[in-house]
């Protein structure tokens, strides 16, 4: 039963996470990477604090690696979080989205050498097709472009991305998702609220945040849900399995990105949507 709701927590995070980088890249391109990066992590620490107010003085305390996971988890998720946002920010999402289809095998990879784990043949199949479709199905002819794959920084988050997911991972099942979380979300609050006062742009915060409230509150509650479930999914099934169900994402994402730009579907991105939905309701199926 563990592992079907493993399954419901990855869909989830698919959902919440396509809305959520199509909300971001309109925030970024509004008000630049820290500021709503700082409201983003915020809303979270605040919101998980009631839930986890009774495991903090345990942490800290703990004898045990907990607190240095989730540090290091922090610290990369954070560096992944600014150069996502920078690459959201000065790129087409329909362009970088299929780029980030990367961090599908290199969650995977970690995961082998690091922990030993193993997908069976069907589901690395199933694995392998679903990052196929999202790849077609967010891919146009500028996409075989070598600069694409190369510039604006997509290549370089799709590799910190990788390892961000292996390393929540990791950290979710040495404590819990809700810690990880809120740990996480605290951390990088607290140095995009230090980035932000150094730099004297507090009052020019509260001015967007009171012009924007509707966009950064709805890109909150997306992106944090995503996380949350993508964590819990992390402690329910191998971390291939949730990395490859939610990574449908992108396709969700890129979909947005040319509806509302007004692009058409070509022949090839139809199928791979076709593909993706088709590999990632199959591998819940049969997992």
């Amino acid at each position: 039963m563990a592992f079907e709701i493993g399954v419901l927590f990855a869909l989830g995070a698919l959902i919440g996470w396509g809305f959520g980088d199509f909300l971001i890249q309109r925030s970024v391109r509004k008000l630049g990477d820290w500021e709503p990066l700082l409201i983003i992590t915020a809303f979270g620490a605040v919101a998980l604090t009631p839930f986890v107010y009774g495991e903090i003085h345990s942490l800290v305390l703990a004898s045990d690696y907990s607190f240095l996971v989730l540090l290091g988890a922090s610290f990369v998720i954070f560096l992944t979080a600014i150069i996502d946002f920078e690459a959201l920010r000065i790129g087409k999402i329909a362009v970088v989205e299929p780029v980030y289809s990367l961090e599908v095998p290199v969650s995977a990879l970690l995961a082998f050498v690091v922990i030993g784990e193993v997908l069976e043949p069907l589901h690395t199949a199933l694995v392998v097709t679903l990052m196929i479709g999202i790849l077609m199905v967010s891919m146009r002819s500028r996409h075989f472009s070598r600069r694409v794959w190369l510039e604006k920084g997509a290549a370089l988050a799709a590799l910190f991305q990788g390892t961000t997911n292996f390393m929540v991972g990791i950290a979710s099942r040495e404590t819990s998702f809700l810690i990880t979380n809120w740990f996480m979300s605290l951390f990088i609050a607290l140095v995009c609220a230090f980035y932000i006062i150094m730099h004297k742009r507090t009052h020019k915060l509260v001015q967007h945040l009171n012009e924007n409230k509707r966009l950064l509150v709805t890109v909150s509650i997306f992106d944090n849900i995503a996380w949350i479930f993508f964590a819990a999914a992390l402690t329910l099934t191998p971390i291939a399995i949730a990395v490859g169900i939610s990574e449908s994402y992108i396709a969700l994402a890129a979909l947005l990105g040319i509806i509302v730009n007004k692009e058409k579907l070509l022949t090839h991105q139809k199928f791979g949507l076709l593909l993706a939905l088709l590999g990632a309701v199959t591998l819940a199926i049969v997992y």
